[in-house]
């Protein structure tokens, strides 16, 4: 398996750990959140990982190096300007049929192998993990009619509860087509895109450990599940 991990962020929403350190390279205990996502992927049967990089590079291509000290291949891609969370990938050459692809700042225990496995068994064009996510609103909720003017119905703290992307995805070359070139384009376009076309999009629903270390309470979160985190560390 191949897979692709996009590091070429900035990061603004983990300051002011990402003001001097890239996001990928952010501690989680004593090793690198992307240490951490590469061990897994090794132990997953990973064995060549390509990393687009923009914000930062030099510094995370000096840190991994060539791979070898995880036990597989590591090439990089240079945006040279922002290209969001798809568009990387069309810079790549030599991509297989089917791939792997990730943000560089998560932290999950998916097996990597399964999510492959059930993509190119059923020759999707696009697999996308999902988490089911539930998010309480620390407020009372007000329901109001048309025009805004009288209260309609009151819910004290609500809970909502989604199927939110992983940022974890198996994808077909030929998805690419659907890109434009040295254009941003990330992956909530994509989906639009395919969706408008009518274009099926496969899900793999996952309910194990699974976290987007986009914001402070987040990175604060992942050291405290070290011990969660141990299967994956």
């Amino acid at each position: 398996m191949k897979a692709v991990i996009l590091a070429g962020g900035k990061g603004t929403r983990l300051k002011p750990y990402t003001t001097v350190i890239p996001k990928p390279l952010v501690p989680v205990g004593e090793k690198a959140i992307i240490d951490i996502l590469i061990a897994r992927l090794v132990k997953c049967g990973v064995d060549e990982v390509t990393i687009c990089l923009n914000h930062f590079a030099e510094i995370i291509m000096a840190y991994l190096g060539n791979g070898s000290k995880f036990g597989l291949k590591i090439n990089y891609s240079l945006e040279e300007e922002p290209l969001g969370t798809v568009a990387p990938i069309k810079l790549i050459e030599n991509l297989p049929d089917d791939f792997l692809v990730m943000n560089g700042d998560l932290l999950t225990d998916l097996d990597f192998r399964e999510l492959y496995s059930k993509h190119t068994v059923q020759k999707a064009l696009l697999t996308v993990s999902t988490y089911h996510r539930t998010t309480k609103i620390d407020f009372g909720v007000l329901e109001l009619d048309k025009d805004d003017n009288k209260v309609t119905g009151f819910r004290e703290k609500p809970e909502y509860s989604f199927n939110v992307s992983m940022g974890v995805y198996a994808m077909n070359r030929k998805v690419l087509e659907y890109v434009p070139k040295n254009k941003p384009f990330g992956f909530d376009n994509l989906m639009l895109s395919l969706l408008e076309k009518q274009i099926p999009v496969n899900v793999f629903p996952y309910s194990g450990y699974w976290l987007d270390i986009g914001r402070p309470d987040d990175y604060e979160k992942a050291n405290e599940d070290l011990q969660k985190l141990s299967s994956i560390l």
